[in-house]
Protein backbone atom coordinates (compact mmCIF):
# COMPACT_ATOMS: atom_id res chain seq x y z
CA UNK A 1 0.00 0.00 0.00
CA UNK A 2 1.24 3.36 -0.94
CA UNK A 3 0.31 6.25 1.89
CA UNK A 4 0.17 9.54 -0.06
CA UNK A 5 -0.18 12.51 2.25
CA UNK A 6 -0.42 16.01 0.79
CA UNK A 7 -1.48 19.48 1.94
CA UNK A 8 -1.36 21.74 -0.54
CA UNK A 9 -2.97 22.66 -3.68
CA UNK A 10 1.00 22.75 -5.98
CA UNK A 11 1.44 19.15 -4.08
CA UNK A 12 -1.47 17.97 -5.40
CA UNK A 13 -1.32 18.71 -8.85
CA UNK A 14 2.70 17.47 -9.12
CA UNK A 15 1.50 14.49 -7.28
CA UNK A 16 -1.81 13.42 -9.33
CA UNK A 17 0.32 12.35 -11.96
CA UNK A 18 1.45 9.89 -9.59
CA UNK A 19 -1.89 8.86 -8.46
CA UNK A 20 -3.03 8.44 -12.30
CA UNK A 21 0.15 6.04 -12.84
CA UNK A 22 -0.69 4.30 -9.89
CA UNK A 23 -4.49 3.70 -10.74
CA UNK A 24 -3.45 2.62 -14.06
CA UNK A 25 -0.99 -0.18 -12.47
CA UNK A 26 -3.65 -1.26 -10.17
CA UNK A 27 -1.75 -0.18 -7.53
CA UNK A 28 -4.17 0.56 -4.42
CA UNK A 29 -3.29 3.74 -2.16
CA UNK A 30 -4.37 5.93 0.13
CA UNK A 31 -4.57 9.52 0.10
CA UNK A 32 -4.12 11.24 3.54
CA UNK A 33 -5.08 15.12 3.04
CA UNK A 34 -3.36 17.43 6.44
CA UNK A 35 -6.35 19.67 5.38
CA UNK A 36 -4.30 22.72 4.56
CA UNK A 37 -5.72 23.61 0.69
CA UNK A 38 -8.92 21.72 1.28
CA UNK A 39 -10.88 24.31 -0.34
CA UNK A 40 -9.41 24.60 -3.62
CA UNK A 41 -8.21 20.75 -3.52
CA UNK A 42 -11.47 19.35 -5.36
CA UNK A 43 -11.30 21.08 -8.50
CA UNK A 44 -8.09 19.35 -8.93
CA UNK A 45 -9.20 16.44 -8.18
CA UNK A 46 -11.77 16.96 -10.53
CA UNK A 47 -9.44 18.13 -13.16
CA UNK A 48 -7.57 14.65 -13.12
CA UNK A 49 -10.47 12.39 -12.57
CA UNK A 50 -9.07 11.36 -8.69
CA UNK A 51 -11.10 10.55 -5.74
CA UNK A 52 -11.06 12.32 -3.03
CA UNK A 53 -9.26 11.83 0.75
CA UNK A 54 -9.57 8.11 2.36
CA UNK A 55 -8.42 10.31 5.62
CA UNK A 56 -9.10 13.93 6.45
CA UNK A 57 -6.90 14.90 9.53
CA UNK A 58 -7.79 18.59 9.68
CA UNK A 59 -11.28 19.82 8.62
CA UNK A 60 -10.95 23.33 10.00
CA UNK A 61 -10.43 26.90 7.75
CA UNK A 62 -7.57 27.18 5.77
CA UNK A 63 -4.20 27.65 7.14
CA UNK A 64 -2.78 30.92 6.84
CA UNK A 65 -1.04 32.35 9.72
CA UNK A 66 2.39 30.48 11.30
CA UNK A 67 0.84 30.73 14.95
CA UNK A 68 -2.63 28.66 13.97
CA UNK A 69 0.13 26.41 11.61
CA UNK A 70 2.26 25.12 14.77
CA UNK A 71 -0.97 24.47 16.20
CA UNK A 72 -2.44 22.35 13.40
CA UNK A 73 0.90 20.62 12.69
CA UNK A 74 1.20 19.46 16.55
CA UNK A 75 -2.41 18.42 16.89
CA UNK A 76 -1.91 16.10 13.89
CA UNK A 77 1.53 14.48 15.36
CA UNK A 78 -0.69 13.48 18.54
CA UNK A 79 -3.57 11.88 16.32
CA UNK A 80 -1.25 10.04 14.45
CA UNK A 81 0.39 8.85 17.45
CA UNK A 82 -2.89 7.83 18.93
CA UNK A 83 -4.09 6.71 15.75
CA UNK A 84 -1.58 5.41 13.25
CA UNK A 85 -3.62 2.19 12.34
CA UNK A 86 -6.73 4.01 11.38
CA UNK A 87 -4.99 6.08 9.48
CA UNK A 88 -2.46 4.22 8.11
CA UNK A 89 -4.43 0.97 8.35
CA UNK A 90 -4.30 -2.42 10.92
CA UNK A 91 -1.21 -4.20 9.31
CA UNK A 92 0.90 -0.31 9.00
CA UNK A 93 2.57 -1.88 6.23
CA UNK A 94 3.46 0.05 2.64
CA UNK A 95 5.67 3.40 1.77
CA UNK A 96 4.64 6.49 3.02
CA UNK A 97 5.16 9.18 -0.12
CA UNK A 98 5.64 12.65 0.52
CA UNK A 99 6.31 15.67 -1.74
CA UNK A 100 7.98 18.91 -2.17
CA UNK A 101 8.98 21.43 0.60
CA UNK A 102 6.40 22.48 2.23
CA UNK A 103 5.05 22.03 6.11
CA UNK A 104 3.14 19.53 5.26
CA UNK A 105 6.00 17.53 3.50
CA UNK A 106 7.71 17.35 6.61
CA UNK A 107 4.72 16.57 8.44
CA UNK A 108 4.36 13.98 6.43
CA UNK A 109 7.61 12.35 6.44
CA UNK A 110 7.39 12.71 10.69
CA UNK A 111 4.00 11.06 10.60
CA UNK A 112 5.75 8.41 8.53
CA UNK A 113 8.40 7.78 11.38
CA UNK A 114 5.87 7.96 13.94
CA UNK A 115 4.38 4.94 12.19
CA UNK A 116 7.21 3.11 11.30
CA UNK A 117 6.58 3.63 7.60
CA UNK A 118 9.83 4.07 5.08
CA UNK A 119 9.44 7.39 3.58
CA UNK A 120 9.54 8.01 -0.38
CA UNK A 121 10.31 12.10 -1.17
CA UNK A 122 9.04 13.11 -4.38
CA UNK A 123 10.96 16.28 -5.82
CA UNK A 124 14.18 15.41 -3.84
CA UNK A 125 17.91 16.85 -3.79
CA UNK A 126 16.55 20.50 -4.68
CA UNK A 127 18.99 22.64 -2.84
CA UNK A 128 20.11 26.10 -3.06
CA UNK A 129 22.76 25.85 -0.56
CA UNK A 130 20.97 29.23 1.28
CA UNK A 131 19.34 28.49 4.44
CA UNK A 132 17.39 31.83 4.31
CA UNK A 133 16.74 31.44 0.13
CA UNK A 134 14.04 29.95 0.07
CA UNK A 135 12.79 30.17 3.42
CA UNK A 136 11.66 28.17 5.07
CA UNK A 137 12.14 25.91 2.39
CA UNK A 138 15.43 25.19 2.30
CA UNK A 139 15.57 23.84 6.11
CA UNK A 140 12.54 22.17 5.12
CA UNK A 141 13.86 19.80 2.45
CA UNK A 142 17.62 19.20 4.22
CA UNK A 143 15.13 17.74 7.56
CA UNK A 144 12.86 15.86 5.05
CA UNK A 145 15.89 14.27 3.59
CA UNK A 146 17.13 13.03 6.91
CA UNK A 147 13.73 11.44 7.60
CA UNK A 148 13.32 9.61 4.02
CA UNK A 149 14.73 6.27 2.69
CA UNK A 150 13.66 6.49 -0.91
CA UNK A 151 14.57 9.61 -2.78
CA UNK A 152 12.76 10.57 -6.11
CA UNK A 153 15.38 13.26 -8.21
CA UNK A 154 14.15 15.44 -10.83
CA UNK A 155 17.86 15.35 -12.22
CA UNK A 156 21.22 14.76 -11.86
CA UNK A 157 22.24 17.68 -9.71
CA UNK A 158 19.69 16.97 -7.44
CA UNK A 159 20.81 12.97 -6.93
CA UNK A 160 24.57 14.18 -6.07
CA UNK A 161 23.20 16.71 -3.67
CA UNK A 162 21.76 13.80 -1.46
CA UNK A 163 25.18 11.72 -1.74
CA UNK A 164 25.30 12.37 2.11
CA UNK A 165 21.98 10.44 3.27
CA UNK A 166 21.52 6.87 3.02
CA UNK A 167 18.52 5.09 0.82
CA UNK A 168 17.72 4.83 -2.86
CA UNK A 169 17.67 7.34 -5.03
CA UNK A 170 16.01 7.60 -8.36
CA UNK A 171 16.98 10.11 -10.95
CA UNK A 172 13.73 11.06 -12.70
CA UNK A 173 14.77 12.75 -15.70
CA UNK A 174 12.03 15.32 -14.91
CA UNK A 175 9.80 16.79 -12.64
CA UNK A 176 6.38 14.93 -12.28
CA UNK A 177 5.03 18.67 -13.58
CA UNK A 178 5.80 17.06 -17.21
CA UNK A 179 3.28 14.67 -17.04
CA UNK A 180 0.33 17.33 -15.17
CA UNK A 181 1.42 19.22 -18.02
CA UNK A 182 0.52 16.99 -20.28
CA UNK A 183 -2.28 16.09 -19.23
CA UNK A 184 -3.79 19.54 -18.53
CA UNK A 185 -3.32 19.92 -22.16
CA UNK A 186 -5.25 17.34 -23.50
CA UNK A 187 -7.73 18.51 -21.51
CA UNK A 188 -7.13 22.09 -22.09
CA UNK A 189 -9.99 22.89 -25.09
CA UNK A 190 -12.48 22.40 -22.51
CA UNK A 191 -11.51 24.61 -19.81
CA UNK A 192 -13.18 28.19 -20.16
CA UNK A 193 -11.43 30.91 -19.15
CA UNK A 194 -11.55 34.74 -19.96
CA UNK A 195 -8.92 35.18 -22.47
CA UNK A 196 -8.01 39.25 -22.72
CA UNK A 197 -8.13 39.99 -26.50
CA UNK A 198 -4.65 42.53 -25.92
CA UNK A 199 -1.36 41.04 -25.67
CA UNK A 200 -1.29 40.20 -21.31
CA UNK A 201 0.87 38.79 -18.98
CA UNK A 202 0.68 36.18 -15.64
CA UNK A 203 1.31 37.38 -12.13
CA UNK A 204 1.39 34.43 -9.33
CA UNK A 205 3.19 35.17 -6.05
CA UNK A 206 2.73 33.87 -3.16
CA UNK A 207 5.92 32.92 -1.62
CA UNK A 208 6.61 33.51 2.14
CA UNK A 209 9.83 35.58 1.82
CA UNK A 210 7.76 37.95 -0.78
CA UNK A 211 4.71 38.43 1.65
CA UNK A 212 6.70 38.30 5.18
CA UNK A 213 5.97 41.79 5.99
CA UNK A 214 5.39 45.03 4.69
CA UNK A 215 8.56 45.66 3.23
CA UNK A 216 9.42 42.88 1.31
CA UNK A 217 5.44 42.93 0.10
CA UNK A 218 5.81 46.58 -1.25
CA UNK A 219 9.21 45.43 -2.75
CA UNK A 220 7.50 43.30 -5.31
CA UNK A 221 4.49 45.31 -5.81
CA UNK A 222 6.73 47.93 -6.95
CA UNK A 223 8.55 45.92 -9.70
CA UNK A 224 4.79 44.60 -10.48
CA UNK A 225 4.02 47.99 -11.14
CA UNK A 226 7.21 48.39 -12.78
CA UNK A 227 6.36 45.95 -15.41
CA UNK A 228 2.91 47.12 -15.89
CA UNK A 229 4.37 50.11 -17.43
CA UNK A 230 5.12 48.44 -20.66
CA UNK A 231 1.59 49.01 -22.12
CA UNK A 232 1.20 45.46 -21.03
CA UNK A 233 -1.96 44.10 -19.75
CA UNK A 234 -1.10 42.24 -16.23
CA UNK A 235 -3.36 39.29 -14.61
CA UNK A 236 -2.17 39.61 -11.26
CA UNK A 237 -3.54 36.25 -9.90
CA UNK A 238 -4.69 36.01 -6.27
CA UNK A 239 -3.11 33.59 -3.76
CA UNK A 240 -5.14 33.56 -0.12
CA UNK A 241 -2.42 34.22 2.22
CA UNK A 242 -1.08 37.11 -0.26
CA UNK A 243 -4.29 38.77 -0.81
CA UNK A 244 -4.90 38.74 3.06
CA UNK A 245 -1.65 40.72 2.84
CA UNK A 246 -2.20 43.03 0.36
CA UNK A 247 -5.38 44.10 2.17
CA UNK A 248 -3.68 44.38 5.38
CA UNK A 249 -0.76 46.59 4.30
CA UNK A 250 -3.05 48.71 2.24
CA UNK A 251 -1.97 47.54 -1.36
CA UNK A 252 -5.00 46.02 -2.76
CA UNK A 253 -6.47 49.09 -3.31
CA UNK A 254 -2.75 50.13 -4.92
CA UNK A 255 -3.04 47.31 -7.67
CA UNK A 256 -6.79 47.82 -8.02
CA UNK A 257 -6.27 51.34 -9.37
CA UNK A 258 -3.76 50.60 -11.69
CA UNK A 259 -5.60 50.53 -15.29
CA UNK A 260 -2.63 48.12 -16.56
CA UNK A 261 -3.30 45.34 -13.94
CA UNK A 262 -6.27 43.35 -12.99
CA UNK A 263 -6.84 41.14 -10.21
CA UNK A 264 -8.26 37.74 -10.85
CA UNK A 265 -9.51 34.92 -8.13
CA UNK A 266 -6.96 31.48 -8.50
CA UNK A 267 -7.83 29.06 -11.83
CA UNK A 268 -7.99 25.40 -11.34
CA UNK A 269 -4.86 23.79 -12.89
CA UNK A 270 -6.12 23.15 -16.10
CA UNK A 271 -7.84 27.02 -16.65
CA UNK A 272 -4.38 28.30 -15.07
CA UNK A 273 -2.15 26.72 -17.75
CA UNK A 274 -4.61 27.52 -20.61
CA UNK A 275 -4.19 30.98 -19.03
CA UNK A 276 -0.06 30.44 -19.41
CA UNK A 277 -0.08 29.27 -22.39
CA UNK A 278 -1.49 32.44 -24.51
CA UNK A 279 0.27 35.27 -22.66
CA UNK A 280 2.98 36.98 -23.56
CA UNK A 281 5.26 35.73 -20.05
CA UNK A 282 5.01 35.16 -17.00
CA UNK A 283 5.99 37.46 -13.53
CA UNK A 284 6.03 34.76 -10.47
CA UNK A 285 8.41 33.45 -7.47
CA UNK A 286 6.88 30.04 -7.26
CA UNK A 287 9.12 26.78 -8.24
CA UNK A 288 6.24 25.16 -9.99
CA UNK A 289 5.39 28.05 -12.10
CA UNK A 290 9.44 27.98 -13.12
CA UNK A 291 9.10 24.84 -14.02
CA UNK A 292 5.78 24.88 -15.82
CA UNK A 293 7.03 27.87 -18.04
CA UNK A 294 10.11 25.87 -18.73
CA UNK A 295 8.41 23.20 -19.88
CA UNK A 296 6.21 25.37 -22.50
CA UNK A 297 9.13 27.75 -23.46
CA UNK A 298 7.27 30.89 -21.78
CA UNK A 299 9.16 33.41 -21.06
CA UNK A 300 9.44 33.95 -17.00
CA UNK A 301 10.45 37.13 -14.47
CA UNK A 302 11.24 34.66 -11.28
CA UNK A 303 10.54 37.13 -8.33
CA UNK A 304 13.31 35.76 -5.98
CA UNK A 305 17.23 35.88 -4.85
CA UNK A 306 17.76 32.53 -5.49
CA UNK A 307 16.01 29.23 -7.14
CA UNK A 308 17.08 25.37 -6.07
CA UNK A 309 15.74 24.57 -9.55
CA UNK A 310 17.65 24.76 -13.10
CA UNK A 311 14.97 24.40 -15.32
CA UNK A 312 14.62 27.41 -17.76
CA UNK A 313 17.99 29.25 -16.40
CA UNK A 314 19.94 30.21 -18.97
CA UNK A 315 17.28 30.14 -21.03
CA UNK A 316 13.62 31.38 -20.72
CA UNK A 317 13.59 32.40 -16.93
CA UNK A 318 15.16 35.64 -15.69
CA UNK A 319 16.22 35.72 -11.52
CA UNK A 320 15.12 39.20 -10.96
CA UNK A 321 17.30 39.36 -7.74
CA UNK A 322 14.67 42.47 -7.13
CA UNK A 323 16.87 44.46 -9.35
CA UNK A 324 14.90 47.30 -11.08
CA UNK A 325 17.59 46.96 -13.73
CA UNK A 326 17.14 43.54 -14.36
CA UNK A 327 13.40 43.95 -14.54
CA UNK A 328 13.48 46.57 -17.27
CA UNK A 329 16.08 44.41 -19.23
CA UNK A 330 13.51 41.21 -18.97
CA UNK A 331 10.86 43.73 -20.45
CA UNK A 332 12.77 45.00 -23.12
CA UNK A 333 13.94 41.75 -24.16
CA UNK A 334 11.51 38.90 -23.10
CA UNK A 335 10.12 37.92 -26.62
CA UNK A 336 14.15 37.12 -27.28
CA UNK A 337 13.60 34.37 -24.52
CA UNK A 338 10.60 32.46 -25.77
CA UNK A 339 11.92 28.73 -26.54
CA UNK A 340 10.14 25.89 -28.06
CA UNK A 341 8.03 23.73 -26.19
CA UNK A 342 10.09 20.36 -24.27
CA UNK A 343 9.18 17.91 -26.46
CA UNK A 344 10.27 15.00 -24.34
CA UNK A 345 9.84 10.89 -23.98
CA UNK A 346 10.36 10.86 -19.93
CA UNK A 347 7.59 9.58 -17.72
CA UNK A 348 8.60 10.51 -14.92
CA UNK A 349 5.84 9.77 -12.87
CA UNK A 350 5.50 6.43 -14.64
CA UNK A 351 9.22 5.42 -13.23
CA UNK A 352 8.23 6.55 -9.78
CA UNK A 353 5.59 3.86 -9.35
CA UNK A 354 7.72 1.58 -11.14
CA UNK A 355 10.30 1.79 -8.07
CA UNK A 356 7.62 1.91 -5.68
CA UNK A 357 6.36 -1.68 -6.89
CA UNK A 358 9.83 -2.59 -6.67
CA UNK A 359 10.29 -1.60 -3.23
CA UNK A 360 6.73 -2.60 -1.83
CA UNK A 361 7.73 -5.90 -3.26
CA UNK A 362 11.03 -5.77 -0.77
CA UNK A 363 8.90 -4.85 2.54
Amino acid sequence: MIHIILGTKAQLIKMAPVMVALNAQGIPYRFISTGQHRDTMNEILQNFDLRGPDYTLYNGKDITSIISMAIWAGRILLTTLYKKREIFGEQLKGIVLVHGDTFSTLLGALMGKLARLPVGHIESGLRSFNWFHPFPEELTRILVFRLSNHYFCPDQNAVENLSGYRGTKTNTGANTLLDALRLAEKNIDNSEVDIPQQAYAVVSLHRFENIRNEEALKRVVELVEQVAQQNIKLLFILHKPTEKKLRKFGLFERLTENPNIELRQRYDYFKFIKLIKHSEFVVSDGGSNQEECAYLGKPTLLLRKATERQEGLGANCIISEYNPDTVSAFCDDYKDLAEAPLSSQLYPSELIVSELQRALAEI
